[in-house]
């Protein structure tokens, strides 16, 4: 892997780098896990990515992107995080519905929703866990039949991602009644104002509503909406699991940047820090370029022609233990101040730290539980026994 970019490289992120610097907001959105508010906030930067042909610059140009290779989007991403641009609320579907539609998805279908996705028109939400099937994912109980050309879904998805206020969803539904585990299941997509959806906001740690309980009654969705064929959905959902565990979800910029605040960071309070807070430092700004370096790697065998594979538990496991450690420095740096919430008078700094922490601690649960990352590494990886 060369390390050095190319002259065309370099050209891209400068005119990556102009656009942000003139459209960026100059002051952070409201969260969009806050209310309505926060998350059509978003969706409006979401269209004004698209106008500036920004949504996803690796899509092909008929569906809003610019047909660039991953490289570039890394690029791509670390001007955008160095610009201190809004997250993105459509991370659902442009970072994982939205690859796994280019792979699975019919021409029809990749011409009636990816363009819609790049927009913002249409902003997604993940229902693939139930209440008794999260980690466990084979364990999904949530029906679909077919009747005529429609299939007809019930059932109860959790923890769903965005569905508080997103137009759509993709599910995992079991269409072969006598089926077990992995077998029998099906991706479909549907509409979260159609008849029979009912969602029950989910508040987290902080207040805010980002997941949902969506309780299915009869929902009928036209047959357009199956995603591959029936029965290949465990197949099509390990393949949007290992973008987002292995690549797109969680861009290796998010943790550089992060770490470069942590700099920062012990910088102004160096005298007042804890005596290991120093090499905690060091450890998150050299675990920040590891991920980054195999991050690369990674999208450098992809665009030969390569595949993401159970190694993608690997990144997984280390990103998400990677942000809690840093985090944690963060924290134990501010002292006392750490325990103030970004509403607080006097948080200043403080308080995106904490916030920062407390969804730290989901990194491990969601994408699949670190627990079951390890089993996959055991058994796909290393060849060991099922226990």
């Amino acid at each position: 892997m060369d390390l050095n970019y190319t002259a065309e490289q370099q050209a891209f992120r400068a005119e990556v780098r102009a656009w942000m610097d003139a459209n960026v907001p100059p002051a952070p959105l409201k969260s969009f896990d806050a209310d309505a508010d926060g998350f059509e906030a978003h969706r409006t930067w979401e269209r004004k990515l698209n106008a500036g042909r920004w949504g996803m610059v690796t899509w092909p140009q008929a569906y809003g992107g610019r047909g660039l290779d991953l490289i570039r989007w890394l690029i791509f991403e670390e001007e955008y995080y160095r610009a201190g641009a809004p997250l993105r609320v459509n991370q659902n579907g442009i970072f994982l519905l939205g690859p796994t539609l280019m792979e699975f998805g019919t021409d029809a279908q990749k011409a009636r929703f990816l363009p819609k996705m790049a927009t913002g028109d249409e902003i997604w939400a993940q229902a693939w866990s139930e209440p008794q099937a999260g980690s466990d994912l084979a364990g999904v109980q949530a029906k679909a039949r077919r009747e005529g050309d429609e299939y007809v879904l019930s059932g109860h998805k959790i923890w769903s991602s965005r569905a508080v206020f997103a137009d759509w969803a993709f599910g995992l539904f079991r269409t072969d009644p006598a089926s077990d585990r992995h077998r029998g299941l099906t991706l479909i997509l549907f509409p979260l104002d159609a008849p029979g959806v009912r969602r029950q906001p989910i508040a987290q740690i902080n207040g805010e509503v980002g997941f949902a309980e969506l309780f299915l009654e009869d929902v009928r969705v036209p047959a357009f909406n199956l995603l591959g064929a029936e029965g290949e959905g465990w197949k099509i959902c390990m393949a949007t699991a290992g973008f987002e565990r292995g690549l797109m979800l969680r861009s290796p910029a998010r943790f550089q940047m992060a770490a470069k605040r942590l700099v920062d960071l012990y910088q102004r309070h160096a005298t007042s820090a804890p005596p290991a807070a120093r090499d905690a430092v060091v450890q998150a700004v050299m675990d920040a370029e590891a991920y980054a370096l195999s991050i690369y790697s990674t999208a450098s065998r992809l665009i030969a022609g390569g595949h993401i594979g159970a190694e993608a538990s690997v990144n997984k496991i280390f990103w998400s233990e990677m942000d809690i450690a840093l985090h944690r420095a963060a924290l134990s740096i501010l002292g006392a101040r750490a325990e103030l919430l970004p509403t607080a008078p006097e948080a200043a700094e403080a308080g995106a730290w904490l916030d920062g922490y407390l969804f730290s601690l989901a990194g491990p649960i969601y994408a699949g539980t670190n627990e079951i990352q390890r089993n996959i590494i055991a058994e796909r990886m290393l060849g060991m026994p099922k226990g």
